[in-house]
């Protein structure tokens, strides 16, 4: 009787890791379509899309929240050792770098309100697509990552950051330069930039779930690892 009620305990353990891992999953799913969302909002002046991004923020607030009190009672009940901690810790900061993101979707939307018309040359506004096509990319393959587990394609996503990073650089010099040029379109080219930068956070907040990741499959820090490789590499 002792081993089936074991048996039963870590049957029931399973099925709450289990469902960690498929909250995460949606709590990402959401992430990700308001990223999207808050994008077209405003490279379409979507004012009801913005809205419903403002509010879908929400639901994902209440997620992380319903996420941390699960990881609380699991760690409290349970008592978790190795593998099974680091998944359960790693839920954690993942569930934390998404709901951050759900921030920048919202900072998005607040702004696209704001805007009262698009007026600038299309090249910022395909600046700013270009931006959200290439953080949509990091946060799904940081997700897929994350659900595999696979180290591989955590190192990966932590490589294309710097791509990111490059653009909104690159957006950053051309909106400020025409902003000099012409001080009447001040007020939507600051607009644009902070919704680049939110975009640029997100994306940061991508690669810091494709270190969990990374930390989940290998026991390791990614960017500890990284530095290492960069050490022994011969310099010119």
């Amino acid at each position: 009787m002792a081993f089936a009620n074991t048996e039963h305990m870590s049957a029931s353990y399973e099925e709450e890791l289990t469902r960690l891992a498929e909250s995460i999953a949606e709590m990402g799913g959401l992430v990700e379509a308001s990223i999207s969302n808050a994008t077209l909002a405003l490279l379409k002046l979507d004012h009801a899309m913005a809205q419903e991004t403002i509010l879908a923020d929400k639901q994902i607030d209440a997620m992380q929240k319903r996420i941390d009190e699960n990881i609380v009672s699991m760690i409290a009940r349970r008592q978790p050792m190795a593998g099974d901690l680091r998944a359960i810790v790693s839920s954690l900061h993942v569930a934390n770098d998404l709901e951050r993101m759900g921030d920048m979707a919202k900072q998005i939307a607040r702004r696209s309100l704001q805007i009262e018309s698009l007026s600038l040359a299309p090249k910022f506004y395909n600046g700013v697509k270009h931006m959200n096509d290439l953080v949509m990319r990091q946060v799904k393959a940081s997700l897929d990552a994350y659900a595999t587990r696979d180290s591989a394609a955590a190192i990966e996503v932590y490589n294309s950051d710097d791509e990111i990073d490059a653009l909104y650089t690159s957006l950053f010099r051309e909106l400020l330069t025409y902003m000099m040029e012409d001080p009447r379109v001040i007020t939507q080219c600051t607009h644009l930039l902070f919704c680049g930068k939110s975009l640029e956070r997100a994306g940061d907040h991508a690669t810091n779930i494709a270190e969990a990741a990374y930390y989940l499959d290998t026991g390791r820090q990614l960017s500890a690892q990284v530095e290492e490789l960069h050490r022994m590499q011969p310099k010119d």
